[in-house]
């Protein structure tokens, strides 16, 4: 990986073009793997979110795009689809660069996953009931779904490119604008976004990007003109965000953090749940909110299935993520590697067992590594089994029944995301009715983009993918019209 600076974007994105910030700040993007500055952006001002703002408003109100009819809407997304594939291997070296994604990763998920999210909306949206007619004995009516408006959309930095499809899509399919603010860690990808969308013909200030900082941040999601803000990141800043959006009672989608668990029942093939727990619990170096750290198996196999977790994770090289070997990157910064190791440091400080891992890997003198890390003994109630931890660290908890595992699973503060694994399938479905979390994967199959996503508890408001997704984006009109009317739509 190169450790010279990669690029220094003087601009920011807005109303179609690629004009000056107001301040001279900057962000540095500093590469996880060299510790070096690979790029730096302008850090938007409150006057760029302001313009940025003005661009989305006047664009939802003039000029082509409130115009546009849905299949006018979705050519450019499909414009924008065929340049994503186009430039699929410059995406992933980008994010890749910014975050330490092992390189395989971002090709197959990192990259995969936008053009994976655009489809399955573009699908949805040919059948998305944007008007239906409804009759009674004492009305009718003609209901429309129409653009919430202007849409704040706030990005972390682990999967960059998938949060910014799984946000920006549905709200331009359903016809509203949006000023989006990548995290400061990861811009690069956002740039490269706005570039695209502009190659395939999007209007100016449907899309604006303004990176920023905390401040303005907080400024955007609470700007008089936004009418609508989703964000994905921890549930710290999602309850912040709730409370300001709360106060002018501004609509808000938050998917935020995860303590998933993966309940292992005792007739599970261990190999083939094992298996899944590569990418199921350490995908993306652990740093992925849906994640399954807390891994719950009968105490009779513990042993059994350590050996093998242990076996797995000797196949998990830990390195230069641009090596296609590497399986384990860094973490995103220096205070997330801290963050990682304090967690650690209190898992043995309240009795856990340390399995494998827990400390820097050997012969990396640079980058922000955490060895894959494995506990057990784990006690329900301990520090590293309720708190996310965003590293790849896993607690392995013994239970003696399954009312206890799903006890268990229940037992947080979170409920995003769970598996359950088992060789008997109806056993598994009435294990998942019990789980009280947004989506469960049975044997490690994935939902996918067609099924509504989202939290629980403190994991979250509202549902993003499927026709769910692009309900946040709109506004519900009824419309009362004469009968002679109706007839004639029916």
């Amino acid at each position: 990986m190169a450790t010279n600076l990669m690029t220094a974007h003087e601009s920011i994105f807005i109303g179609g073009d690629w004009v000056a910030p107001a301040t001279r700040d900057r962000i540095e993007v500093v590469s996880p793997w060299s510790e070096d500055v690979i790029a730096t952006v302008p850090s938007g001002s409150r006057e760029d979110v302001d313009r940025a703002v003005a661009a989305a408003q006047q664009a939802l109100t003039a000029g082509r795009w409130p115009s546009m009819s849905l299949d006018e809407r979705m050519a450019i997304l499909k414009r924008f689809r065929g340049l994503l594939l186009e430039r699929s291997e410059e995406l992933a070296q980008l994010i890749t660069a910014q975050m330490g994604c092992p390189i395989t990763q971002s090709r197959t998920i990192q990259v995969v996953n936008p053009v994976g999210i655009l489809e399955a909306y573009l699908e949805t949206a040919e059948t998305y009931p944007f008007r239906t007619l409804r009759r009674s004995a004492n009305g009718q009516a003609l209901v429309t779904r129409e653009p919430v408006g202007v849409v704040a959309a706030v990005v972390p930095w682990n999967v960059p490119a998938s949060l910014t499809a799984q946000k920006i899509v549905p709200a331009l399919l359903a016809g509203c604008t949006v000023v989006l603010k990548p995290a400061p860690e990861t811009p690069l990808d956002a740039y490269f976004v706005a570039q695209l969308l502009s190659e395939a013909g999007l209007p100016p200030g449907v899309v604006n990007v303004v990176p920023a900082e905390r401040e303005v941040s907080e400024y955007l999601v609470t700007h008089p003109r936004v009418n609508k803000v989703t964000f994905t990141g921890s549930s710290v800043a999602g309850r912040r965000i709730a409370e300001l959006c709360g106060h002018d009672l501004r609509r808000v989608t938050l998917e935020l953090g995860g303590k998933s668990a993966a309940v292992i029942l005792d007739d599970a093939d261990l190999d083939a749940a094992v298996s899944a727990l590569r990418l199921g619990s350490f995908r993306n170096s652990g740093q992925v909110c849906s994640l399954k750290t807390r891994l719950l198996v009968p105490s009779k196999l513990q042993d059994e299935f350590l050996e093998r977790l242990n076996a797995l994770i000797d196949t998990m090289p830990i390195g230069d993520p641009q090596d296609e070997n590497t399986h384990i990157g860094p973490l995103v910064s220096a205070r997330q590697r801290d963050r990682v190791e304090g967690y650690i440091a209190t898992g043995i400080a309240e009795g856990a067992r340390l399995v494998r891992g827990g400390g820097r890997p050997i012969g990396l003198e640079k980058g922000w590594f955490v060895e894959p890390t494995v506990f057990t003994g784990v006690d329900s109630d301990a520090t590293i089994a309720q708190e996310e931890i965003f590293g790849p660290v896993v607690a392995v908890i013994p239970y003696q029944n399954e009312n206890e595992a799903i006890a268990i699973a229940n037992n947080s503060i979170y409920g995003l995301n769970g598996s359950v694994f088992t060789t008997d399938i109806e056993r598994g479905l009435r294990a998942a009715s019990r789980m009280h979390t947004g989506t469960v994967e049975l044997n490690g199959n994935p939902a996918g983009f067609c099924a509504p996503m989202g939290g629980v508890k403190q994991s979250g408001l509202g549902r993003e993918f499927g026709p769910e997704g692009i309900d946040a984006f709109v506004e519900l009109k009824s419309i009362g019209i004469p009968k002679e009317i109706a007839d004639s739509l029916q």
